[in-house]
């Protein structure tokens, strides 16, 4: 197969030796001198078998372009010159293709480049796997968790400018097609001891200088600090402020860019860097001496100002946070009594509280980038760990946590150790291959040196340091570091790796400090001097602080703090992240080393239950100088690396080795025999596929259960011909399956053809029918009407009749009694004349009102005058004849037009006299659709998804941003389940809010054209309803009212609260803001500024400009 021309180039130009396993001679020289030739032509990368060897260049280098990825993407490892890119691909596809758990692990000095290795696998990763926005979301979060640790985790040290003060291991999660799920970090010892103190040349951790050349004034302000650096005790005793190869205004925009990526919410990352803040202040307060009355020392504040900035940070009470710097409580026989600290004790407890409140919030960042970034679903999961640890470390002073660094380093080693060349041995014998013994290192001797623990101390005195270390801290009076290295004399004299001032075989050693002991590590010796191992072993902080943070109302610092909660016995308290607040227990918490060892072992079981990659980093020199290598600084790294060692069990064996199950199954299409199944033994199955390769038998040998290939090329030629083999076999397979899907589209083509047929005769024959029962239906109807008309017409002619006769009685009747009582007219012709007035002016009234009705319109208010003596009867007449035209004009409604009827009621039982600018929208009917959206293509497919078929709003609205104010225009839409906001330009679906989550809906009774929607929590954990209440303006506003609270009383049978008022309270995120309207407000207009909506902390201003 051919290679890409990128491919051709980067081997035409490679130098040296790739693979080490091919020098000859086979020697540390010619080893180191491979190195130096390629490092001198920029190839940094060299193979020892699938180990890669990386050299630091100290430079920016072309070699991490997508190109570049692209380059080595899917390729084996040995196609290509040596890479990083090599090792991740080959632990990626081994993780995706063949379900195995993974683990990059990178090891070497301090400065050797490790950090950056991390960095360069995570970037291929994000690169080759799968695309898609959840997945681009995942990989963006995984990737800026980065800058985020690095920045309260890293530091400039005497030999890196960006050194790892803590260890991180990386488990990035993916799915069963390879694409990246979440991930979980777990952090190793952060040297909060650093917080402190550094030593002269080296800085403190790199978000405090961040911090003070990244913030803006007013931020800056509000944490209380000024920009300058050496302001602050912290930072200004190493000498080293700034550093020429890190921007800190730059990465401290990174630093909140990523936190904002991994989800942080804004008011999360005020708090952290309000600890911060607080942080540096309280390394400005200084202690004055004082004498007590009763000859004791003690101390004060010598200037209160830092202290009252930091209480007014934090939000706690002054007097509290002097009382627990300046004073401790001591419970002695049940009662409490507070002693004075004196000067250096006061600067302990402000050094241990500093220490603690950035350690704990380091863990806290950890825990919440985990919270975000961690898997939501439950599926199956394959794993790829990345191990970058800190390296191992040697200075002028090694204290205790070099030591716990270099504890670290040795495990490591060790399983390097026995994963990469004790277990070669193993497996060879136990396969029944020949093998030449190697000999090499194994330095388990120096980890039971230091981790041993014994069943009892008393007893037995084969126990490690660290469990020395943790019997000195447990026993009671008066110990110090000196009788911690009095016992370590005892108990350790005769272990070859120990050496002491104090042992008679080291006596004379001038370089060995009488206050120190010397370890010797695989690495080299180490001397440590022991000022300091008792009190960052047992890693106390005083009662009183913890009550002091726990009472702040800093929400961030209850948080860690939780121990603060109880009234302890104990005039100390021992600081445990990780203990329950709810329980009071009296039981000593482990000690830092006791954790550390723990979570090393931890550490240890999980990369043993992995595969394991190795990249080895190599530090060229000392003063990060690039394009200089320094031999002897290389003779040493290779030397306890255990390279050299490592060659040769490679060249003494075979570099490949595979079951025979799994290489049958991969390589089974290279012989007729074996393909496309083999129902024999395995192994046959291997021999027939190598003997039709012609594979020499000098190059391969066959295990019990495994096939060993000595050279690497013999295995990069096997998958040569396989990749050309499954190029054919693919070919045949899409011939076969286009000749199938075909001859299928035939058939039902032809099926097709027939039913079509069926159906049209039967529609025809259907047709026919209905023509014929309705012509005949019509004939019927005819028939009937003329009988009907015939017999309508004879019962009004008889009716007439009858009408006619009776009349015709009733004036007879008429007639003959005014003939009876003709004579007695004149005796009440007085009361029968006022009596015939009366029914006159009745007649008359009635008459009128008859001939002057008003039009059939609802709205005609016209209505004949009366007589004030019938004005009663003239209201009565009136509200009924309004109530028969209402009735007789509703009946002629359809139901559209009476749900916009409904509408207008709704809008008018809400709006009158309440609102200013309801009069307006009386006489415009409710349109609804103004952007005519139901025939817009792109919103039927977002319909079709989201099943919001029935539309009942769509216009463009102005959305205020919760945050700072600013106005957005979106399209909103209103469907009877939810309201949409959607981007007008694209129409992509921005969030969708079901309409049972409005519970409230806010307006001002001013001129504006404003509305606050307010959601209720949901149950469900609905991330758009999380968000809070929103602000939106439209000319239409009484309209979008209206049709959102018929559509929730539709859906919910109850219509929502609507509050008319100036003011409102909303709830914005996690943040309650009152939400303030100022009369004068105009209404939005696009593109004109007409709303000036002003956003201060808790509260947002809408009002005119």
């Amino acid at each position: 197969m051919a290679l890409h021309l990128g491919a051709q180039y980067i081997l035409e130009h490679n130098v040296g030796i790739s693979d080490a396993v091919l020098l000859d001679p086979l020697t540390e020289e010619a080893f180191i001198e491979n190195l130096k030739k390629r490092f001198s032509h920029e190839q940094i990368y060299t193979y020892i078998g699938t180990v890669v060897v990386s050299v630091n260049p100290y430079q920016k280098l072309p070699l991490y372009t997508a190109e570049v990825i692209e380059e080595y993407r899917s390729r084996n490892i040995y196609e290509l010159p040596p890479h990083i890119y090599a090792i991740s691909d080959e632990a990626y596809r081994s993780m995706r293709d063949r379900n195995l758990d993974q683990c990059i692990i990178i090891s070497g000095e301090s400065g050797a480049g490790k950090t950056e290795a991390s960095k360069v696998i995570m970037q291929y990763v994000a690169q080759v796997s799968g695309k898609g926005r959840e997945i681009d979301r995942v990989k963006e979060q995984l990737l800026q968790s980065n800058p985020v640790l690095e920045a309260f985790g890293n530091a400039k040290t005497l030999r890196n400018d960006n050194s790892s003060r803590f260890g991180k291991y990386m488990d990035i999660e993916f799915d069963f097609k390879g694409d990246p799920i979440g991930g979980v970090i777990t952090n190793y010892l952060l040297e909060k001891s650093r917080v402190a103190s550094q030593i002269p040349g080296e800085r403190n951790f790199h978000i405090f200088y961040q911090l003070l050349a990244g913030a803006d004034p007013t931020f800056l302000e509000t944490l209380k600090l000024s920009p300058k650096p050496e302001s602050y005790g912290f930072l200004n005793k190493s000498g080293c402020i700034t550093v020429d190869t890190i921007d800190d205004a730059r990465e401290f925009n990174l630093v909140k860019t990523g936190m904002e990526v991994i989800g942080f919410y804004r008011a999360e990352i005020n708090e952290v860097f309000q600890l911060v803040a607080s942080v540096l202040k309280l390394g400005n307060v200084e202690f004055s001496h004082r004498s007590n009355s009763d000859g004791t020392d003690g101390c004060d504040i010598a200037s209160t100002q830092e202290l009252e900035d930091v209480a007014k940070i934090l939000g706690c009470m002054e007097q509290n946070l002097k009382s627990a710097l300046t004073q401790r409580t001591v419970e002695v026989k049940r009662e409490k009594v507070k002693t004075d600290f004196s000067v250096a004790g006061a600067v302990y407890a402000r050094d241990a509280l500093c220490k603690a409140i950035y350690s704990r919030l380091f863990s806290w960042l950890v825990q919440r980038i985990n919270d975000s970034i961690k898997v939501k679903t439950e599926q199956t999961k394959k794993v790829m760990g990345v191990l970058d640890i800190y390296g191992f470390e040697v200075f002028e002073t090694n204290r205790y946590e070099q030591f716990i660094i270099n504890y670290c380093n040795e495990k490591l080693q060790q399983i390097f150790i026995e994963l990469t060349l004790k277990e070669e041995q193993e497996e060879y014998i136990r396969e029944g291959i020949e093998w030449i013994h190697v000999q090499y290192f194994n330095n388990a001797v120096i980890c039971d040196l230091i981790e041993k623990s014994g069943s009892s101390f008393s007893q037995n005195n084969n126990v490690g340091i660290l469990a020395i270390l943790d019997e000195q801290c447990l026993l009671p009076g008066n110990v110090t570091d000196k009788t911690f290295l009095e016992k370590m004399n005892t108990t350790c004299k005769d272990h070859p790796h120990y050496e002491s001032r104090a042992l008679r075989k080291n006596q004379s050693d001038r370089s060995l400090p009488h206050d120190a002991f010397r370890l010797k590590h695989y690495a080299g010796n180490v001397t440590y001097k022991v000022d300091g191992f008792i009190d960052k072993n047992n890693d106390l902080l005083y009662r009183d602080l913890s009550q002091a943070m726990y009472a702040c109302k800093h929400n961030l610092m209850k948080k860690l703090f939780p121990e603060g909660y109880h009234k302890a016995l104990d005039t100390r308290c021992l600081v445990n992240s990780l203990r329950n607040p709810t329980q009071k227990s009296l039981k000593r918490p482990p000690t830092a080393g006791s954790q550390f060892k723990a979570s090393v072992q931890e550490l240890m079981k999980n990369l043993l239950s992995k595969n394991p990659n190795y990249i080895r980093c190599i530090k060229p020199n000392d003063e990060k100088q690039s394009g200089k290598l320094d031999l002897d600084i290389v003779k040493h790294q290779v030397r306890y690396l255990g390279l050299m060692e490592n060659i040769r069990v490679k060249r003494a064996g075979y570099a490949y080795r595979q079951v025979y199950d799994q290489f049958l199954y991969r390589y089974k299409m290279l012989a007729d025999e074996t393909w496309p199944s083999w129902h024999g033994d395995a192994k046959e199955g291997v021999k027939k596929i190598l003997a039709n390769q012609k594979i020499a038998d000098d190059e391969i040998a066959f295990g019990k259960s495994k096939l060993f290939i000595r050279n690497p090329r013999t295995l990069f030629d096997l998958e040569e011909t396989r990749r050309e083999r499954m190029h054919f076999l693919a070919t045949l397979i899409q011939k076969v399956w286009k000749g199938h899907v075909k001859r299928e589209h035939f058939l039902l083509m032809k099926r097709s053809q027939v039913i079509i047929s069926s159906r049209f005769r039967g529609f025809y024959g259907q047709k026919q029918y209905k023509r014929k029962k309705a012509a005949a239906l019509l004939l019927q109807c005819c028939t009937r009407r003329w009988k009907a008309r015939k017999l309508l017409a004879e019962l009004k002619h008889q009716k007439r009749m009858e009408w006619a006769a009776g009349v015709i009685h009733k004036y007879y009747l008429g007639w003959k009694v005014r003939m009876n009582y003709k004579p007695k007219f004149r005796r009440i012709a007085g009361p029968k004349v006022a009596r015939f007035m009366v029914v006159a002016l009745r007649r008359k009234f009635l008459l009128n009102v008859r001939d002057k009705l008003p039009s059939l319109s609802p709205i005609d208010n016209k209505w004949p005058s009366s007589l004030n003596m019938y004005k009663s009867a003239s209201d009565q007449l009136q509200v009924m004849h309004h109530r028969w035209r209402c009735r007789k004009y509703r009946r002629k409604l359809n139901e559209s037009q009476k749900y916009t009827l409904r509408e207008k009621a709704t809008a008018s039982d809400i709006f009158k006299d309440k609102k200013v600018i309801y009069p307006e929208s009386v006489p415009h009917p409710f349109k609804g659709d103004y952007l005519n959206l139901r025939g817009d293509m792109k919103w039927k497919k977002i319909h079709s998804v989201t099943h919001d078929i029935n539309l009942v709003f769509a216009d463009l609205v102005h959305k205020v941003n919760r945050a700072n104010g600013k106005i957005v225009q979106q399209l909103l839409v209103i469907s009877s389940q939810a309201l949409l906001v959607i981007d007008h330009h694209t129409m992509t679906l921005k969030y969708r809010i079901p309409i049972e989550y409005i519970e409230k809906i806010s307006l001002s009774p001013f001129q504006d054209k404003l509305a606050v929607f307010h959601m209720k929590k949901p149950e469900n954990g609905d991330k758009f309803a999380k968000k809070g209440d929103f602000i939106i303006g439209n000319e239409h506003i009484i309209e979008i009212v209206t049709k959102s609270s018929l559509c929730l009383k539709n859906k919910t049978s109850k219509m929502p609260e609507i509050t008319i008022s100036p003011q409102c309270s909303s709830q914005f995120g996690n943040s309650s803001v009152q939400v303030s309207f100022q009369q004068g407000a105009k209404g939005l207009e696009p593109g004109i500024p007409g709303v000036k909506v002003t956003r201060k902390k808790h509260l947002m201003l809408i009002s005119e400009p």
